[in-house]
């Protein structure tokens, strides 16, 4: 039997940390022709917990299996008091709040969550092929068509992102899965950030990737996820991101300056590509919808996706 799980809407998240004990908020419905499904709050009683798939700074991802209808996903299990320690009760909340939201086929879907008197836990849809992260350093680097695929169904995902007025802001290999058919997956929306005038401050996001107006300090909008495609398709393509450098100081210069070089390897439709996204004014960056017409995609990436920008 099939299961589809609903996520209830979220009204306070708050309640993840001032309340001692929950049974969370998530309502699962069964498909069939009745649309009255008892709603049923969650507890780790309903699950089957597996492998272990993953460790992060906060807690651990497993393997999980719903007992009732065995629905498989990846539980994520985070520890409140590192948490508020580390002071990050507000992303996790916002990161709830965005990912609980999206309905894409190249963003993992975020179930829901439920939560006791000592941890959190976030019921992910499950990537079976794992972290791009890891395949990438497998292989060392990726062809043009292995590469072209990926960064089109990334740019489709950014592109319902920003039809949302969600800013990404931390676009890199770590946080892009595969599922069991190669196709990417978005996700940890930990520094995402629901922007409807468009323009931030923060300083956020991870170093290689971070765009030259974060450095410099300025405003940033939707376009700084544009600048991250560009450097994740470099990064896809040589196995090294495109301004890495012995030390922080030195990276910001090399991104305010624009310096970085290809290898003789790279393709000129790469090349091209990755060079209409790596522009420092941001309104000369490539738009998202014009991905799927670039020479790079369609020359190799061979019907790189079925999602619709």
């Amino acid at each position: 039997m099939s299961v589809s799980i609903k996520s209830a809407r979220v009204v306070d998240h708050k309640a993840l940390f001032t309340q001692p004990t929950s049974r969370g908020v998530l309502k699962p419905q069964v498909n069939s022709k009745k649309s009255s499904a008892s709603p049923k709050n969650w507890t780790m009683n309903d699950f089957e917990v597996g492998k272990p798939l993953g460790q992060g700074k906060f807690g651990n991802v497993y393997l999980a299996r719903e007992k009732k209808h065995k629905f498989v996903v990846a539980l994520k299990v985070l520890f409140k008091k590192q948490l508020m320690d580390s002071k990050v009760e507000h992303q996790l909340r916002r990161e709830i709040e965005i990912q609980s939201r999206m309905r894409h086929p190249s963003i993992l879907r975020l179930f829901g969550y439920f939560h006791d008197s000592d941890k959190i836990y976030l019921i992910l849809e499950f990537a079976a092929m794992g972290e791009v992260f890891k395949d990438l350093n497998r292989v060392h680097k990726y062809d043009d068509k292995t590469a072209s695929r990926h960064i089109a169904d990334v740019a489709s995902a950014l592109h319902y992102c920003h039809t949302k007025n969600v800013i990404h802001r931390d676009i890199k290999p770590e946080n892009l899965l595969l599922d069991i058919n190669g196709k990417i997956k978005v996700s940890d929306f930990g520094w995402s950030v629901h922007a409807p005038s468009g323009r931030r401050e923060t300083l956020c996001g991870t170093l290689d990737y971070l765009p030259p107006e974060m450095v410099d300090g300025k405003q940033h909008n939707h376009t700084a996820d544009n600048w991250a495609l560009g450097v994740l398709a470099f990064e896809f393509l040589t196995g090294r991101p495109p301004f890495e450098a012995k030390n922080q100081k030195e990276t910001y210069k090399k991104i305010t300056n624009l310096d970085f070089t290809f290898p003789n390897y790279v393709s000129k439709e790469a090349r091209d590509f990755i060079t209409k996204l790596l522009q420092k004014d941001p309104k000369k960056r490539l738009d998202l919808p014009l991905v799927p017409a670039h020479p790079w995609i369609t020359k190799y990436a061979d019907k790189p996706t079925n999602n619709k920008i």
